[in-house]
């Protein structure tokens, strides 16, 4: 039986600009389940990264409903909002903000620190996680010591390493070159599919497109097409 893991009703959001405002979304109606590989695709200003946060509990909606994980987003409070985030959210993002002080090993561990785990537990789960990303011989390695490629897959360990049930990405091929790109794409599709973690994509990058399992095209803040798309193998 499939879980409804993202659910948007008359999801409206808007932001005070000059003496009027601007609406960012206008009446979106989603529903998100378990195991996605989906995109949520469109021109610079048509919502995306607005949705995401909201979607994220970064923000709340000025009208409608987001409920994510059975929780109302507009109903949590900021601790309840950073609990759902800390257990059950990944987030990569075009930037990887990585703490530059910290080694790989402990950019990845911070998410286990703030959940309270074990030394040996973190040691664990930070090991596999680098060794998804095929990272795991660089663990002690300082952030300005690693590419573009390399930065971003220690984004991905570190979004992965609590194995939440839902990574939000924005835009995250945007500074990586194709080959780059197209090796970090592939390993979030394995991720999804061995994990059955759901991943919610920003991007108006094709690249990124050619690998959706779904595409919901924004354009001025609504929904103008949601498509299922062919499978597309993680081996491609």
């Amino acid at each position: 039986m499939s879980e409804k893991i993202i659910v948007l009703e008359n999801l409206v959001k808007r932001f005070p600009v000059g003496d009027g405002e601007f609406t960012a979304l206008n009446e979106i109606n989603l529903t998100f389940e378990k195991g996605e590989f989906a995109g949520v695709v469109g021109p610079s200003g048509s919502g995306k990264t607005t949705l995401l946060n909201i979607i994220g509990s970064l923000d709340s909606p000025t009208e409608g409903t987001a409920t994510v994980m059975g929780k109302q987003i507009s109903s949590l409070s900021h601790k309840e909002a950073a609990q759902l985030r800390n257990k059950h959210l990944g987030f990569i993002f075009q930037v990887y903000n990585l703490l530059p002080v910290y080694t790989v090993f402990e950019n990845v561990e911070f998410a286990l620190i703030l959940q309270k785990r074990s030394a040996a537990e973190r040691k664990k789960e930070v090991m596999q996680a680098l060794e998804w990303v095929g990272l795991e011989d660089m663990a002690n390695k300082k952030p300005s010591k690693l590419s573009g490629g390399e930065g971003q897959r220690v984004a991905i360990a570190r979004a992965m390493v609590k194995r939440p049930a839902l990574v939000l990405a924005d835009e995250p091929t945007a500074n990586l070159d194709a080959k780059n790109a197209h090796a970090i794409l592939k390993m979030m599709k394995k991720l999804n599919e061995e994990l059955n973690t759901t991943f919610l994509f920003s991007t108006h990058d094709e690249k990124v497109m050619a690998y959706m399992n779904r595409l919901i095209h924004l354009e001025d803040g609504r929904v103008v097409k949601d498509e299922l798309m062919k499978k597309v193998n993680s081996e491609q």
